[in-house]
């Protein structure tokens, strides 16, 4: 019995030139929902975390959701609307788009799985035709509206490891009975990396790039 063939694909400095969380954050300055000096230095500072490998997801999801919670989930979603116009749009590249494309013409399963939350990447996955999503999932209480916390597992480093192990078991499936492809450009994913039987650093930061060369794992500038 042939194996099911999967190709995961992170998604910020991946299948994106640029880093979606991140992003949303600085066009909610735009808008004008936050202060933009303090708001621009935390979130720089996050980023600097999850670059390092020291992020605290769940006190950076309270911070990056405080100004969509204030607001409500309609401006929220009408916010995104534009931030996919303006933003997201621009930034898309055929090259990504046909490496999807590639894998999805030959018969395999896509996944996006990213330590985005998925208010900000669920319509990024679907603009890449990829229904299947593990993000990091936004808690929403009984009217809907985000609380600022973390439901489930975060997909940040091995957290992504179990989301997808949880996803394979949804389907009664094992990682033996797979064969996956992982697309990353960062060492925090190096749990994912080694655990799929085709890893590839894909415009990998310089200590993922350092690792590849020693392993031998192929490196693909999609962007260059």
């Amino acid at each position: 019995m042939s194996k099911l063939q999967l190709a995961l694909f992170d998604l910020d400095h991946t299948l994106l030139p640029l880093d979606s969380d991140y992003e949303w954050g600085e066009f909610t300055i735009r808008l004008g929902w936050c202060d933009a000096t303090d708001f621009k230095r935390r979130n720089a500072e996050y980023f600097e975390h999850y670059r390092a490998g020291t992020l605290d997801i769940h006190d950076y999801v309270r911070f990056a959701t405080q100004a969509m919670r204030e607001r409500g989930p309609q401006a929220a979603l009408q916010a995104h609307e534009q931030f996919m116009t303006e933003v997201i749009g621009p930034a898309l590249r055929p090259q990504a788009l046909e490496l999807v494309q590639k894998h999805r013409q030959a018969g395999a399963h896509l996944l996006i799985v990213t330590a985005t939350n998925d208010f900000v990447t669920r319509p990024i996955a679907q603009r890449f035709g990829v229904d299947e999503l593990i993000a990091v999932q936004l808690e929403r209480d009984a009217q809907g509206r985000f609380t600022g916390e973390i439901e489930g597992t975060p997909s940040v480093r091995g957290g992504k490891v179990e989301r997808v192990q949880q996803w394979l078991s949804s389907r009664s499936l094992d990682w033996s009975d797979v064969q996956a492809t992982f697309y990353t450009d960062s060492l925090n994913d190096l749990a994912l990396l080694e655990k799929v039987s085709h890893p590839v650093a894909t415009n990998p930061d310089e200590k993922l790039r350092s690792l590849a060369l020693e392993r031998g794992w192929p490196i693909l500038e999609l962007f260059s």
